[in-house]
Protein backbone atom coordinates (compact mmCIF):
# COMPACT_ATOMS: atom_id res chain seq x y z
CA UNK A 1 0.00 0.00 0.00
CA UNK A 2 1.36 3.43 -0.93
CA UNK A 3 1.73 5.96 1.87
CA UNK A 4 -0.99 8.60 2.25
CA UNK A 5 0.78 11.85 3.04
CA UNK A 6 -1.12 14.13 5.41
CA UNK A 7 -0.64 17.38 3.52
CA UNK A 8 -1.36 15.71 0.18
CA UNK A 9 -4.71 14.51 1.52
CA UNK A 10 -5.36 17.85 3.16
CA UNK A 11 -4.64 19.74 -0.05
CA UNK A 12 -6.72 17.40 -2.18
CA UNK A 13 -9.75 17.83 0.10
CA UNK A 14 -9.45 21.63 -0.02
CA UNK A 15 -9.08 21.51 -3.82
CA UNK A 16 -12.37 19.60 -4.22
CA UNK A 17 -15.18 22.22 -4.05
CA UNK A 18 -18.16 20.97 -2.05
CA UNK A 19 -20.23 24.03 -1.15
CA UNK A 20 -23.74 23.45 0.10
CA UNK A 21 -26.09 26.41 -0.03
CA UNK A 22 -29.79 27.19 0.01
CA UNK A 23 -29.22 29.30 -3.13
CA UNK A 24 -29.32 26.79 -6.02
CA UNK A 25 -26.72 28.66 -8.09
CA UNK A 26 -24.14 28.20 -5.31
CA UNK A 27 -25.03 24.64 -4.32
CA UNK A 28 -22.64 21.86 -5.38
CA UNK A 29 -22.35 18.09 -5.30
CA UNK A 30 -19.95 16.60 -2.75
CA UNK A 31 -19.15 13.58 -4.94
CA UNK A 32 -15.52 14.56 -5.59
CA UNK A 33 -14.76 14.64 -1.85
CA UNK A 34 -16.60 11.35 -1.35
CA UNK A 35 -14.57 9.72 -4.14
CA UNK A 36 -11.29 10.86 -2.57
CA UNK A 37 -12.27 9.48 0.83
CA UNK A 38 -13.50 6.22 -0.69
CA UNK A 39 -10.17 5.67 -2.47
CA UNK A 40 -8.10 6.41 0.62
CA UNK A 41 -10.27 4.27 2.91
CA UNK A 42 -10.14 1.34 0.51
CA UNK A 43 -6.34 1.60 0.39
CA UNK A 44 -6.36 1.03 4.16
CA UNK A 45 -8.59 -2.03 3.86
CA UNK A 46 -11.94 -0.46 4.72
CA UNK A 47 -15.18 -1.71 3.16
CA UNK A 48 -16.82 1.37 1.64
CA UNK A 49 -20.49 2.10 1.00
CA UNK A 50 -21.56 5.26 -0.85
CA UNK A 51 -25.24 6.22 -0.88
CA UNK A 52 -27.01 9.07 -2.66
CA UNK A 53 -29.42 10.97 -0.43
CA UNK A 54 -33.06 10.10 -1.03
CA UNK A 55 -34.28 13.66 -1.53
CA UNK A 56 -31.05 15.37 -2.56
CA UNK A 57 -29.79 14.17 -5.97
CA UNK A 58 -26.06 14.68 -6.36
CA UNK A 59 -25.41 14.59 -2.61
CA UNK A 60 -23.77 11.54 -1.02
CA UNK A 61 -22.94 9.91 2.29
CA UNK A 62 -19.99 7.57 2.76
CA UNK A 63 -19.69 4.89 5.43
CA UNK A 64 -16.37 3.03 5.52
CA UNK A 65 -15.85 0.20 7.99
CA UNK A 66 -12.85 -1.79 9.11
CA UNK A 67 -13.66 -4.85 11.20
CA UNK A 68 -16.89 -6.73 11.77
CA UNK A 69 -19.85 -6.64 14.08
CA UNK A 70 -21.34 -3.84 16.11
CA UNK A 71 -19.64 -1.48 18.54
CA UNK A 72 -16.30 0.20 18.18
CA UNK A 73 -15.65 3.80 17.23
CA UNK A 74 -17.19 5.96 14.52
CA UNK A 75 -15.28 9.05 13.37
CA UNK A 76 -17.75 11.34 11.68
CA UNK A 77 -17.69 14.58 9.77
CA UNK A 78 -19.40 16.50 7.00
CA UNK A 79 -17.96 16.92 3.52
CA UNK A 80 -19.57 20.24 2.61
CA UNK A 81 -18.47 23.82 3.27
CA UNK A 82 -20.29 27.12 3.45
CA UNK A 83 -20.14 29.51 0.47
CA UNK A 84 -17.42 32.17 0.48
CA UNK A 85 -17.08 35.85 -0.37
CA UNK A 86 -14.20 36.02 -2.85
CA UNK A 87 -13.61 39.74 -2.15
CA UNK A 88 -12.83 38.98 1.50
CA UNK A 89 -10.39 36.11 0.91
CA UNK A 90 -6.69 36.88 0.62
CA UNK A 91 -5.98 33.28 -0.45
CA UNK A 92 -7.48 30.94 -3.04
CA UNK A 93 -10.23 29.11 -1.07
CA UNK A 94 -9.63 25.93 -3.10
CA UNK A 95 -5.87 25.73 -2.65
CA UNK A 96 -4.05 24.79 0.53
CA UNK A 97 -1.83 27.82 1.16
CA UNK A 98 0.88 28.15 3.79
CA UNK A 99 1.81 31.47 5.37
CA UNK A 100 2.80 32.64 8.86
CA UNK A 101 2.68 29.06 10.21
CA UNK A 102 -0.91 28.63 9.11
CA UNK A 103 -2.58 26.50 6.44
CA UNK A 104 -5.37 28.38 4.68
CA UNK A 105 -8.29 26.96 2.69
CA UNK A 106 -12.06 26.61 2.65
CA UNK A 107 -12.88 23.60 4.82
CA UNK A 108 -9.44 23.48 6.41
CA UNK A 109 -11.02 23.24 9.85
CA UNK A 110 -14.76 23.20 9.09
CA UNK A 111 -14.32 20.44 8.46
CA UNK A 112 -12.99 18.45 5.51
CA UNK A 113 -9.50 18.60 6.99
CA UNK A 114 -10.60 16.33 9.84
CA UNK A 115 -10.63 13.35 7.49
CA UNK A 116 -6.94 13.87 6.70
CA UNK A 117 -6.21 13.72 10.45
CA UNK A 118 -8.18 10.50 10.82
CA UNK A 119 -6.59 8.76 7.85
CA UNK A 120 -3.13 9.88 8.94
CA UNK A 121 -3.75 8.45 12.42
CA UNK A 122 -4.93 5.15 10.97
CA UNK A 123 -1.89 4.93 8.74
CA UNK A 124 0.42 5.55 11.71
CA UNK A 125 -1.34 2.78 13.63
CA UNK A 126 -0.95 0.50 10.62
CA UNK A 127 2.76 1.28 10.46
CA UNK A 128 3.20 0.79 14.22
CA UNK A 129 1.26 -2.39 14.96
CA UNK A 130 -0.93 -3.10 11.95
CA UNK A 131 -4.65 -2.51 11.55
CA UNK A 132 -5.27 -6.25 11.66
CA UNK A 133 -4.89 -6.18 15.46
CA UNK A 134 -8.28 -4.52 15.67
CA UNK A 135 -10.46 -5.62 18.59
CA UNK A 136 -13.44 -3.36 17.84
CA UNK A 137 -14.56 -2.04 14.42
CA UNK A 138 -13.68 1.43 13.14
CA UNK A 139 -16.19 3.36 11.03
CA UNK A 140 -15.53 6.55 9.09
CA UNK A 141 -18.71 8.46 8.30
CA UNK A 142 -18.73 11.36 5.81
CA UNK A 143 -22.04 13.18 5.39
CA UNK A 144 -23.61 15.67 3.02
CA UNK A 145 -25.26 19.05 3.54
CA UNK A 146 -24.52 19.67 7.21
CA UNK A 147 -24.17 23.38 6.51
CA UNK A 148 -27.74 23.64 5.17
CA UNK A 149 -30.27 20.92 5.99
CA UNK A 150 -28.22 18.24 7.82
CA UNK A 151 -29.94 15.87 5.42
CA UNK A 152 -27.00 13.47 5.37
CA UNK A 153 -26.94 12.91 9.13
CA UNK A 154 -30.74 12.78 9.30
CA UNK A 155 -30.78 9.96 6.72
CA UNK A 156 -28.08 8.05 8.63
CA UNK A 157 -30.19 8.31 11.81
CA UNK A 158 -33.36 7.18 10.01
CA UNK A 159 -31.65 4.22 8.32
CA UNK A 160 -30.23 3.14 11.69
CA UNK A 161 -27.85 0.64 10.07
CA UNK A 162 -24.66 1.80 11.77
CA UNK A 163 -24.19 0.55 15.34
CA UNK A 164 -21.03 2.05 16.85
CA UNK A 165 -20.53 2.15 20.61
CA UNK A 166 -18.78 5.52 20.40
CA UNK A 167 -18.92 8.44 17.99
CA UNK A 168 -16.54 11.40 17.67
CA UNK A 169 -17.69 14.24 15.42
CA UNK A 170 -14.60 16.17 14.34
CA UNK A 171 -15.94 19.71 14.26
CA UNK A 172 -13.32 22.30 15.26
CA UNK A 173 -13.13 22.42 19.07
CA UNK A 174 -9.32 22.78 19.46
CA UNK A 175 -9.49 19.15 20.57
CA UNK A 176 -11.53 20.05 23.63
CA UNK A 177 -14.37 17.51 24.10
CA UNK A 178 -17.91 18.91 23.79
CA UNK A 179 -20.61 16.86 25.48
CA UNK A 180 -23.67 19.06 24.93
CA UNK A 181 -24.79 21.89 22.68
CA UNK A 182 -27.83 23.95 21.84
CA UNK A 183 -30.19 23.24 18.99
CA UNK A 184 -31.21 25.50 16.13
CA UNK A 185 -34.51 26.59 14.62
CA UNK A 186 -34.88 29.02 11.71
CA UNK A 187 -38.50 30.08 11.30
CA UNK A 188 -40.33 32.34 8.86
CA UNK A 189 -43.35 34.29 10.07
CA UNK A 190 -45.38 35.75 7.23
CA UNK A 191 -48.14 38.31 7.62
CA UNK A 192 -50.54 38.53 4.70
CA UNK A 193 -52.54 41.73 4.68
CA UNK A 194 -54.51 43.48 1.97
CA UNK A 195 -52.74 45.89 -0.36
CA UNK A 196 -54.26 49.16 -1.42
CA UNK A 197 -53.63 52.86 -1.98
CA UNK A 198 -52.07 54.63 0.98
CA UNK A 199 -54.59 57.47 0.70
CA UNK A 200 -57.32 55.15 2.08
CA UNK A 201 -55.77 53.10 4.93
CA UNK A 202 -59.07 51.54 5.97
CA UNK A 203 -59.48 49.94 2.55
CA UNK A 204 -56.61 47.54 3.21
CA UNK A 205 -54.76 45.74 5.97
CA UNK A 206 -51.19 46.87 6.47
CA UNK A 207 -49.01 43.80 6.96
CA UNK A 208 -46.21 45.88 8.50
CA UNK A 209 -48.55 47.16 11.19
CA UNK A 210 -49.71 43.61 11.93
CA UNK A 211 -46.09 42.45 12.00
CA UNK A 212 -45.43 45.06 14.68
CA UNK A 213 -47.98 43.21 16.84
CA UNK A 214 -46.24 39.93 16.04
CA UNK A 215 -42.87 41.34 17.05
CA UNK A 216 -44.22 42.54 20.38
CA UNK A 217 -45.47 39.00 21.08
CA UNK A 218 -42.11 37.51 20.08
CA UNK A 219 -40.18 39.86 22.35
CA UNK A 220 -42.39 38.77 25.23
CA UNK A 221 -41.78 35.12 24.30
CA UNK A 222 -38.04 35.85 24.22
CA UNK A 223 -38.16 37.05 27.83
CA UNK A 224 -40.47 34.23 28.91
CA UNK A 225 -38.17 31.44 27.71
CA UNK A 226 -35.13 33.27 29.08
CA UNK A 227 -36.71 33.40 32.52
CA UNK A 228 -38.30 29.92 32.47
CA UNK A 229 -35.44 27.75 31.17
CA UNK A 230 -31.82 27.73 32.26
CA UNK A 231 -28.87 25.36 32.12
CA UNK A 232 -25.73 26.70 33.76
CA UNK A 233 -23.45 24.41 31.71
CA UNK A 234 -23.74 26.98 28.93
CA UNK A 235 -22.04 30.36 28.78
CA UNK A 236 -25.41 31.71 27.64
CA UNK A 237 -27.56 29.54 29.91
CA UNK A 238 -30.99 30.13 28.38
CA UNK A 239 -32.69 29.55 25.01
CA UNK A 240 -32.26 32.53 22.70
CA UNK A 241 -34.58 34.12 20.16
CA UNK A 242 -33.19 36.50 17.53
CA UNK A 243 -35.12 38.64 15.03
CA UNK A 244 -32.79 38.22 12.09
CA UNK A 245 -34.36 39.39 8.84
CA UNK A 246 -37.47 41.30 7.83
CA UNK A 247 -38.91 42.45 4.54
CA UNK A 248 -42.26 43.95 3.69
CA UNK A 249 -43.98 46.24 1.22
CA UNK A 250 -42.96 47.58 -2.15
CA UNK A 251 -43.64 51.31 -2.20
CA UNK A 252 -44.23 54.18 0.19
CA UNK A 253 -47.65 55.02 -1.28
CA UNK A 254 -49.07 51.50 -1.06
CA UNK A 255 -50.57 49.66 1.87
CA UNK A 256 -48.18 46.80 2.55
CA UNK A 257 -49.80 43.52 1.54
CA UNK A 258 -47.13 41.14 2.80
CA UNK A 259 -44.38 41.22 5.43
CA UNK A 260 -42.06 38.36 6.36
CA UNK A 261 -39.80 38.00 9.39
CA UNK A 262 -37.12 35.33 9.85
CA UNK A 263 -36.14 34.39 13.39
CA UNK A 264 -33.50 32.14 14.92
CA UNK A 265 -34.09 30.16 18.12
CA UNK A 266 -31.51 28.12 20.05
CA UNK A 267 -33.07 25.58 22.42
CA UNK A 268 -31.12 24.11 25.31
CA UNK A 269 -31.47 20.49 26.47
CA UNK A 270 -34.71 20.19 28.38
CA UNK A 271 -36.87 22.08 25.91
CA UNK A 272 -37.90 20.26 22.76
CA UNK A 273 -38.43 21.51 19.24
CA UNK A 274 -42.19 20.73 19.36
CA UNK A 275 -42.48 22.71 22.59
CA UNK A 276 -40.85 25.77 21.03
CA UNK A 277 -42.96 25.43 17.89
CA UNK A 278 -46.10 25.30 20.03
CA UNK A 279 -44.97 28.39 21.96
CA UNK A 280 -44.52 30.30 18.70
CA UNK A 281 -47.98 29.35 17.47
CA UNK A 282 -49.48 30.23 20.82
CA UNK A 283 -47.76 33.63 20.76
CA UNK A 284 -49.28 34.63 17.40
CA UNK A 285 -52.68 32.99 17.97
CA UNK A 286 -54.34 36.16 19.40
CA UNK A 287 -53.28 38.09 16.29
CA UNK A 288 -54.86 35.49 14.05
CA UNK A 289 -58.00 35.77 16.18
CA UNK A 290 -58.04 39.50 15.49
CA UNK A 291 -57.04 39.17 11.81
CA UNK A 292 -58.13 35.67 10.68
CA UNK A 293 -55.42 33.68 8.86
CA UNK A 294 -53.18 36.73 8.57
CA UNK A 295 -50.14 35.14 10.27
CA UNK A 296 -48.46 31.97 9.00
CA UNK A 297 -45.49 30.23 10.63
CA UNK A 298 -43.20 27.70 8.95
CA UNK A 299 -39.70 26.26 9.39
CA UNK A 300 -36.99 27.44 7.00
CA UNK A 301 -35.19 24.11 7.44
CA UNK A 302 -35.46 20.92 9.45
CA UNK A 303 -35.08 22.02 13.10
CA UNK A 304 -32.00 20.73 14.90
CA UNK A 305 -32.65 19.58 18.47
CA UNK A 306 -30.22 20.24 21.30
CA UNK A 307 -27.55 17.63 21.91
CA UNK A 308 -27.35 16.31 25.45
CA UNK A 309 -24.57 14.00 26.55
CA UNK A 310 -23.21 13.03 29.94
CA UNK A 311 -19.94 14.08 31.52
CA UNK A 312 -19.87 10.64 33.13
CA UNK A 313 -19.70 8.68 29.88
CA UNK A 314 -16.59 6.59 29.27
CA UNK A 315 -15.91 8.43 26.00
CA UNK A 316 -16.02 11.84 27.70
CA UNK A 317 -13.72 10.60 30.45
CA UNK A 318 -11.27 9.23 27.88
CA UNK A 319 -11.34 12.45 25.84
CA UNK A 320 -10.78 14.55 28.96
CA UNK A 321 -7.83 12.38 29.99
CA UNK A 322 -6.14 12.53 26.59
CA UNK A 323 -6.78 16.23 25.99
CA UNK A 324 -6.19 17.44 29.53
CA UNK A 325 -9.35 19.55 29.15
CA UNK A 326 -12.73 19.38 30.85
CA UNK A 327 -15.65 18.66 28.54
CA UNK A 328 -17.59 21.75 27.56
CA UNK A 329 -21.05 22.92 26.54
CA UNK A 330 -21.23 25.16 23.44
CA UNK A 331 -23.84 27.39 21.85
CA UNK A 332 -23.41 26.29 18.21
CA UNK A 333 -24.86 23.06 16.85
CA UNK A 334 -23.65 19.98 14.97
CA UNK A 335 -24.89 16.63 13.66
CA UNK A 336 -24.49 15.15 17.17
CA UNK A 337 -28.22 14.91 18.10
CA UNK A 338 -28.89 12.89 14.94
CA UNK A 339 -25.87 10.57 15.13
CA UNK A 340 -26.52 10.04 18.85
CA UNK A 341 -29.80 8.39 17.79
CA UNK A 342 -27.70 5.43 16.63
CA UNK A 343 -27.34 4.55 20.31
CA UNK A 344 -23.69 5.54 20.74
CA UNK A 345 -21.83 7.63 23.27
CA UNK A 346 -21.20 10.82 21.34
CA UNK A 347 -18.88 13.80 21.64
CA UNK A 348 -17.82 16.65 19.38
CA UNK A 349 -14.03 16.99 19.25
CA UNK A 350 -11.78 18.01 16.41
CA UNK A 351 -8.76 20.04 15.27
CA UNK A 352 -8.91 23.78 14.66
CA UNK A 353 -10.75 26.63 16.33
CA UNK A 354 -14.46 27.32 15.95
CA UNK A 355 -13.46 30.99 15.73
CA UNK A 356 -12.20 30.25 12.21
CA UNK A 357 -15.37 28.52 11.05
CA UNK A 358 -17.32 30.36 8.33
CA UNK A 359 -14.65 33.09 8.22
CA UNK A 360 -12.65 34.52 5.31
CA UNK A 361 -9.15 33.01 5.14
CA UNK A 362 -10.16 30.02 7.27
CA UNK A 363 -7.00 28.41 8.59
CA UNK A 364 -5.43 25.67 10.69
CA UNK A 365 -2.53 26.72 12.93
CA UNK A 366 0.47 24.52 12.14
CA UNK A 367 1.48 24.09 15.78
CA UNK A 368 -1.85 22.34 16.43
CA UNK A 369 -1.27 19.60 13.83
CA UNK A 370 1.01 17.20 15.72
CA UNK A 371 -0.85 17.35 19.06
CA UNK A 372 -4.19 16.89 17.31
CA UNK A 373 -2.88 13.97 15.26
CA UNK A 374 -1.56 12.27 18.40
CA UNK A 375 -4.82 12.71 20.31
CA UNK A 376 -6.92 11.33 17.46
CA UNK A 377 -4.56 8.36 17.20
CA UNK A 378 -4.83 7.68 20.93
CA UNK A 379 -8.64 7.93 20.84
CA UNK A 380 -8.72 5.29 18.10
CA UNK A 381 -6.24 3.00 19.85
CA UNK A 382 -8.02 3.22 23.20
CA UNK A 383 -11.42 2.51 21.64
CA UNK A 384 -10.55 -0.21 19.12
CA UNK A 385 -7.19 -1.85 19.86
Amino acid sequence: MSQLHFLDMYGALIAAPSISATVPSLDMSNREVINLLASWCESLGFAVEITELDNNPGKYNLAAKLGTGEGGLMLAGHTDTVPFDDSRWQFDPFKLSEQDNKFYGLGSIDMKGFFAFVLNALQEIDNDTGLTNLKQPITILATADEETTMAGAIEIAKQNKLKPARCIIGEPTDMVPVYTHKGHMSTAIRVTGKAGHSSDPDAGLNAIEVMQLVISKLLKLKEDIKNKYSLLDFKIPYPTLNLGHIHGGDNANRICGCCELHIDMRPIPGISIPELQAMLLQAVAPINDQYPNAVAVHDLHEPIPAFSGSTDSSLVKLAEKLSGEKAQAVNYCTEAPFLQQLGCETIVMGPGSIQQAHQPDEFLAMEKIKPSQEMIKQLIVASCF
